[in-house]
């Protein structure tokens, strides 16, 4: 029984060997349609990255032929499926140009636009890969408004949307817990008109009435009034808009307490 499992690995392992020598052969050699077939068949293993040499190959010597383009988009679809997003997106962004009367175009864009998506990071690093991603899904949309994709690409348009808002109101509240209160405030305003429709803005607008509220009361007594006005007109605006506001109750104690100080600085 130990002798036939010790031929049966011997026949595998000379298999593996005899297939990477025709591979290698295959490769170092001038028959472009015999790369294309060995190619094609890689791809069909989910081989992805020894057929990428292959279509690279094709590609090269035959760019104007149907192989040529066949060899390209998949050389680009084994990128995707390698999970290497940028050299994908790269090489779909260039079919698209290279092919410009391809029907898989749609495809084509609709995949170039995914894989900024992936490349996107987590809100807490640089964004402008989200940027890139929101543009080029928008671009998909506004190119293809008919196609059925539409509804996920506005989907997908949203999160990376909301992704930005997270990162801007991570700043806002890091000025705040930092007790840069003019900064905090200056913050909470950007935002505010940045993402007029977030979820976040009721917050960021307490965030500013709390910060003022702050600044002013730690202000020289020269600037304090003027301060102080500022920070009661923005509760008022706050008390006005959300009336009904989880904040209103701390936000109406903080008012009392600066307008007892506006009090005191009239007075005198």
């Amino acid at each position: 029984m130990m002798e036939i499992k010790k031929y049966i690995v011997l026949l595998f392992i000379s298999f593996l060997l005899g297939a990477c020598s025709n591979y290698n052969q295959i490769i170092k050699g001038d028959d472009y349609q015999e790369k294309f077939r060995l190619a094609n068949e890689m791809y069909e293993d989910k081989n992805y990255d020894r057929c990428i040499i292959l279509y690279e190959q094709v590609y090269q010597h035959s760019p104007k032929t149907d192989e040529g383009e066949v060899a390209y988009y998949r050389l680009a679809k084994s990128y995707y499926q390698m999970e290497d997003f940028y050299m994908a997106g790269y090489y779909f962004s260039a079919y698209i140009q290279r092919f410009p009367y391809s029907v898989k175009n749609e495809e084509a864009l609709f995949l170039t636009a995914l894989c900024s998506v992936q490349n996107s990071p987590e809100f807490s690093l640089d964004q402008t890969e989200t940027l890139t991603a929101i543009n080029n899904v928008q671009q998909f949309v506004d190119r293809y408004p008919n196609s059925n994709l539409v509804d996920s690409c506005n989907h997908v348009i949203d999160r990376l949307r909301l992704k930005l808002e997270i990162k801007e109101f991570e700043k806002v509240k890091s000025y705040s817990k930092t007790q840069y209160f003019r900064a905090a405030v200056s913050a909470s305003d950007i935002f505010c008109a940045n993402f007029p429709l977030s979820i976040f803005k009721e917050e960021a607008n307490y965030i500013a009435v709390i910060n003022c509220a702050s600044y002013a009361l730690n202000s020289i007594d020269s600037k304090k009034k003027e301060r102080i006005e500022e920070s009661i007109e923005r509760y008022r605006n706050f008390a006005f808009e959300y009336p009904d506001s989880r904040y209103i109750r701390e936000l109406d104690v903080l008012n009392r307490k600066i307008e007892s100080e506006l009090k005191l600085l009239t007075e005198n």
